[in-house]
């Protein structure tokens, strides 16, 4: 089903208002700039977020469902990165209260629900977006889907090396990057560098809090030279539909 992708920022204010916005999902790309390896940009997160929420709109538009995507939000909590140049972490109270603001605003507008496409996952962060969330169920704001891309149920449906853990800047992000910005990967640097099978997930439960101490001294877990912009395209649409499937969950009323 070809659905036609709108993007928030493009719009004038006269066609939001003419939108029915009742039918409509708004879709937020989340990440982080961070240090992602010696080949990939600081940018990484925010690529790979954009893509998720652009390829929801077709199986949301399934589900009769209209969609709209925001403007991304490039700045969160990324303390494991911190020691790195370039990256810039900002407080969870920060992007909470930014993404509350925003969760009101979308509410006030009448839209149907916030559809958050996240793509970072250090621990800080996705505590943040969870008690935010939480929050704005109390407020009675409106439906709110954010899959935690971290939970077994769903990463299972991602790639293998996504399931090790060692999955930063590797094969599964190199991969989303070479398909949609191949021009932002510095390919001489990814074909050499060597596999780093470290998993950010043990060392994250084994107390570890940067990416050096995980073993990553350069930024990177996973086998960035295995990457390809092919499996890069399929992991997008299996990252749309899960977005999709979580904003359907947060809407029982909406078409199966």
């Amino acid at each position: 089903m070809r659905v036609s992708i709108r993007e928030l920022a493009d719009m004038t204010w006269e066609e939001v208002r003419d939108m029915d916005r009742a039918r409509t999902v708004a879709l937020l790309p989340v990440g982080a700039t961070e240090a992602h390896g010696p080949h990939l940009p600081l940018e990484t997160d925010v690529i790979i977020a954009r893509a998720m929420a652009r390829a929801a709109a077709a199986p949301l538009g399934a589900r009769g469902l209209a969609s709209v995507v925001l403007p991304p939000l490039a700045y969160t909590a990324a303390p494991f990165a911190a020691e790195f140049p370039g990256t810039l972490s900002v407080s969870p109270a920060t992007l909470g209260a930014l993404l509350l603001d925003i969760a009101r605003e979308l509410s006030r507008q009448g839209f149907a629900a916030l559809g958050i496409a996240n793509a970072h996952l250090d621990p800080a962060h996705l505590r943040a977006l969870a008690e935010t969330v939480a929050r704005a169920r109390g407020e009675k704001l409106l439906p709110i889907a954010c899959p935690d891309l971290s939970r077994r149920v769903l990463a299972e449906k991602l790639t293998d090396e996504f399931r090790t853990g060692a999955c930063h800047a590797g094969r599964f992000e190199g991969s989303v990057v070479m398909a949609e910005r191949p021009g932002s990967v510095r390919e001489a640097i990814r074909v050499a560098l060597p596999a780093n099978p470290s998993s950010l997930s043990v060392a994250i439960r084994e107390g570890r809090d940067t990416f050096a101490a995980a073993g990553g001294p350069r930024a990177y877990f996973g086998w960035p030279a295995e990457a390809t912009a092919e499996e890069g395209r399929e992991t997008v649409a299996v990252l749309g539909a899960i977005l999709a499937e979580s904003v359907s969950a947060a809407l029982p009323g909406a078409t199966a």
